[in-house]
């Protein structure tokens, strides 16, 4: 990966705990700023959807991280409780899970001022909800655990098509089986 341009690299993971609300499903995006990902994320920082508000990915306030990653809502946020959640605890998860992709090789050190990421971001609905208890522990480390995951798996391109060619039969979609079960 040294020396090699990253175009475009992406990825997808899936983490949860017990509860619905834990859940964390990633989709990444990663390249370098001056290609597609850079022009990508210079056009949705600049575009800014209500109900779909994009930020960077920072420690805490006036810490952003490196790579320059941004994060964008799947979900159209219904209530500033959920807002609050998102650009809270999941936007620290996300920054940690940056840093964590850094320190464990997965991004290489010597490209973080060059490459930037895209985080669609999936918070459960049901943690706008008022009567909700969500534990913010468990939410960090799924969103942490998960958006680490998404990044290792882009720049690994994983699964492979060999993996995915061997298991087509063995992968069925978890809600595509609910419906054919007639259980959504």
């Amino acid at each position: 990966m040294v020396g090699r341009k990253i175009v475009m690299q992406t990825g997808e993971a899936l983490a949860e705990a017990d509860e619905a609300w834990s859940a964390a499903e990633p989709e990444v995006v990663i390249g370098e700023l001056d290609g597609p990902v850079g022009y990508a994320i210079a056009n949705l920082i600049g575009d800014q959807v209500k109900g779909h508000t994009r930020v960077w990915a920072i420690l805490n306030s006036d810490v952003q991280v490196r790579p320059a990653t941004l994060m964008v809502s799947k979900y159209t946020a219904p209530n500033a409780r959920y807002t609050n959640i998102l650009m809270g605890t999941v936007q620290a998860a996300i920054a940690n899970a940056v840093l964590d992709s850094v320190r464990e090789g997965h991004i290489p050190k010597n490209k973080v001022n060059d490459i930037g990421i895209i985080v669609a971001v999936w918070l459960d609905p049901s943690a706008a909800d008022a009567k909700t208890k969500i534990d913010h522990e468990v939410l960090f480390k799924t969103h942490r655990e998960a958006t680490l995951k998404a990044i290792a798996k882009a720049m690994a391109n994983e699964p492979s098509i060999d993996w995915l060619l061997k298991n087509q039969k063995k992968v069925g979609h978890y809600f595509h089986e609910l419906a054919v079960k007639g259980e959504l």
